[in-house]
């Protein structure tokens, strides 16, 4: 949709859903207000949803601005069900400055909130800025309280986070108590909303509530409660990842590899390479220099009958640039490189330029698994 500040901004096909039904429920809303609009209040309502989110976007790009500032890199601004999201790549380097991260959005909410309550002394409340200013009033007010709320993934959750890292000492921690806080949060909604509508704690009327609206409470209340419920516990995953990142070094994940010219039939090379003790064969020209990798993959494929007369040449993925590892790469910045350049094999190189081994994507994801699985300190 645009790239504010460099950052591209998505919306997620479930965005029309959501905005159908904002559509369909304060077109209702309308209705009772100024009955006198017809079906036009349904344009009015679909205004409204849009303009909502737009609101969302800004509270969006509050996080963005301030990750952008603390110099952390944003992927992407995704407007979906319920929401926005600001994926920022790394981890805040202090409490204090994910405490802030947090924090502006709910803040800036809280802003808009208090702008269209004012505005809406320049206009009659019987009218339709006076009903649009009023709906995006509250449901602004509502986002920033929502947000508010001290459990993972909401932006409270982070604030909290914080906090306990500041006290422990330890990210880790923080995050395991925001995320526990919000799953709890998430059996609350889950338990707690339909009952608040029910005895009318809300402020709603009881008189006209059916089975329908009941049904539709809940199923409300389901769909929030899954979200920060599943929302919780990737924050923990994405927690135990940035944990065990440095454990992903290039060196220590390399397999020896052997030099071998392009003609060099493959039952030769498997030959030195046995010999040696390797599991990987670079492809060299004259000079000695490495032109391509031997994939795995395409050795598999060559019967043991045909390995005679077919040259490693054959079998070899050309190099490029982006597929030459520095052998000191770890944690983010070799996934980083990786992901940069999709490849099967990589030349993992000393700072000099000579070979020090191939690195297997398989082994990465084997060793990446293995870390995962280990508890978190």
């Amino acid at each position: 949709m645009g790239r504010p500040f460099g950052v591209p901004v998505y919306v997620a096909p479930s965005w029309f859903l959501v905005a159908a039904l904002i559509t369909w429920v304060f077109g209702d809303q309308i209705e009772r207000v100024l009955p006198e609009l017809g079906a036009a209040r349904y344009l009015v309502s679909l205004f409204f949803a849009v303009a909502f989110y737009a609101s969302v976007l800004v509270h969006e790009l509050a996080h963005t601005i301030a990750a952008l500032r603390f110099k952390l890199p944003v992927r992407r601004i995704q407007l979906q069900f319920f929401g926005g999201v600001s994926e920022i790549e790394k981890e805040s380097e202090t409490p204090g400055r994910e405490f802030v991260l947090a924090f502006v959005g709910p803040l800036l909410s809280l802003v808009l909130a208090g702008v269209f309550y004012l505005a809406m002394y320049a206009v009659d409340p019987g009218t339709v800025p006076g009903v649009l200013l009023a709906g995006l009033m509250i449901s602004n007010l509502i986002v920033a309280i929502f947000n508010l709320l001290p459990g993972l993934p909401l932006d409270g959750g982070r604030m909290l986070r914080a906090v306990v890292w500041k006290l422990t000492g330890k990210p880790m921690t923080g995050t395991i108590a925001a995320a526990w806080v919000g799953r709890a949060l998430a059996v609350t909604v889950l338990i707690g909303l339909p009952l608040l509508t029910r005895t009318g704690w809300l402020g709603n009327s009881t008189a006209g509530i059916d089975g329908f609206t009941t049904v539709t409470d809940a199923l409300l209340a389901a769909i929030l409660a899954a979200i920060i419920w599943t929302g919780a516990g990737n924050s923990l995953r994405m927690a135990r990842l940035r944990e065990h990142l440095p454990e992903l070094r290039a060196r220590a994940l390399t397999r020896r590899a052997i030099p071998v010219e392009p003609d060099t039939p493959l039952s030769e090379a498997l030959r030195r390479a046995n010999e040696a003790g390797a599991r990987a064969l670079v492809v060299v020209d004259p000079t000695g220099d490495p032109t391509g990798i031997v994939r795995e993959a395409a050795i598999a494929a060559v019967p043991q009958h045909r390995r005679p007369w077919v040259a490693v040449t054959t079998l070899a993925q050309d190099l490029n640039d982006g597929m030459r590892v520095p052998a000191e790469l770890t944690g983010q910045p070799l996934l980083d490189h990786l992901r940069a350049t999709p490849a099967t094999e990589y030349l993992v190189v000393e700072e000099t330029g000579e070979i020090y081994g191939v690195l297997a994507t398989t082994d990465v994801e084997r060793a990446f698994v293995k870390a995962m699985a280990r508890p978190s300190s």
